[in-house]
């Protein structure tokens, strides 16, 4: 028998409320070593983040990389923390904080807008125990991952039911699977884009850099190849430039292993390579600037670019709090939230906590 846990104490009085709860990747507490290694072994001993045996790979993690890596990451996060802290995680709240505001300016105050991180803090479990003490009995979640994969999006549903299995009395869930192909989230990209070249000029390339993940997943039947390329044709099409000029690549690989391609570094130096003057680049698989954008893009990337060649390279932010982003993100939710919106309007109570709750989500950073 699974070992629950206890329940709130129901009141008869009380409404029942629907919430929303946003999942990214995470992010280490500290840029330091000692704050990197238990994120990075919560991390990597995902099995759905490295599909290898047990028997092989743990000897590897545990022997070598928790050993090694977490001194050289955290680096890397200390040239991109800032006076707030991670900027996943700063950018993720104000997501949060945006979207609750957008809601209740449509006349869905009721809803309990919340956030959470796969790995790290806070976590899934913490915030799902949150809003259920707060009365949510209906919950949509949303990974901020624009592409479906098996390593982002399919382990945060295995943790929410992970998280769950732990409730005696569990909640209606909803979740969305993916939005790559979403209008307002392909329009928040273009606008983006454009906004960028009114001010600095057009390139001759725009490069979309997605995640890298295993060749292999590809094989096995993982959508994730497929919708990053419908991104970007979306993209170049919304634009309307031509296809070419608009390169899908692929980044953070690890391991020897093969992963999808082309890979991004490498597609960079060949451009310059061949006399491409300027180049930028963007990452439409992260909704929120991290160490994946703002030091392996816009740093490593950079010099590689200028070293083999280049003149100039541009960064162009993740959409972060763009206007259009965040009203994208309400439309979707409430596409999905569907006919909870008419269910149980809340009560002037719970509105009010409700208003209250968007005020103060960032307070816990």
């Amino acid at each position: 028998m699974p070992r629950y846990r206890p329940e709130p104490i129901y009141r008869h009085d009380s409404t029942p409320r629907t919430g929303v709860l946003l999942v990214n990747l995470g992010t280490p507490a500290a840029p330091t070593a000692a704050a990197l290694r238990p994120y990075l072994k919560q991390f990597l001993s995902d099995p759905r983040v490295v599909e290898i045996p047990r028997l092989v790979w743990w000897p590897i993690l545990n022997g070598i990389i928790l050993n090694t890596r977490p001194k050289a990451s955290a680096k890397k996060y200390a040239s991109i923390w800032t006076d707030e802290g991670s900027p996943l995680l700063v950018h993720t709240v104000r997501q949060a904080k945006l979207l609750a505001g957008y809601l209740a300016k449509d006349g869905h105050d009721g809803l309990d807008v919340d956030y959470a991180m796969r790995y790290g803090a806070p976590s899934i479990g913490d915030t799902l125990d949150a809003m259920r003490a707060r009365g949510c009995t209906r919950i949509l979640v949303v990974p901020m991952y624009p592409q479906y994969s098996a390593s982002t999006t399919a382990t945060v549903v295995d943790e929410v039911g992970r998280s769950l299995a732990r409730w005696r009395n569990q909640p209606e869930m909803r979740f969305v699977r993916n939005f790559h192909d979403d209008p307002g989230y392909i329009d928040a990209l273009v606008k983006s884009v454009r906004e960028h070249w009114a001010v600095n000029g057009e390139p001759e390339h725009l490069l979309l850099s997605f995640h890298g993940v295993p060749r292999r997943s590809l094989d096995l039947g993982d959508p994730y190849h497929c919708e990053c390329h419908k991104t970007g044709r979306l993209v170049a099409e919304g634009l309307g430039v031509a296809r070419e000029r608009v390169l899908v690549t692929f980044q953070s690989r690890f391991g020897k292993a093969e992963w999808l391609k082309p890979y991004t570094q490498p597609t960079l130096e060949q451009l310059a390579a061949q006399g491409v003057r300027r180049v930028d680049v963007m990452c439409p698989g992260f909704v929120a600037d991290c160490l994946e954008t703002l030091e392996e893009i816009a740093l490593e990337c950079k010099e590689a670019f200028l070293e083999k060649g280049g003149q100039t390279f541009h960064y162009i932010p993740c959409l972060n709090e763009r206007d259009a982003w965040i009203k994208a993100l309400a439309a979707l939710v409430r596409g999905h939230l569907g006919n909870w919106l008419e269910i149980a309007p809340p009560d002037a109570a719970a509105r009010k906590a409700a208003l209250e709750r968007a005020r103060t989500l960032g307070a816990g950073q």
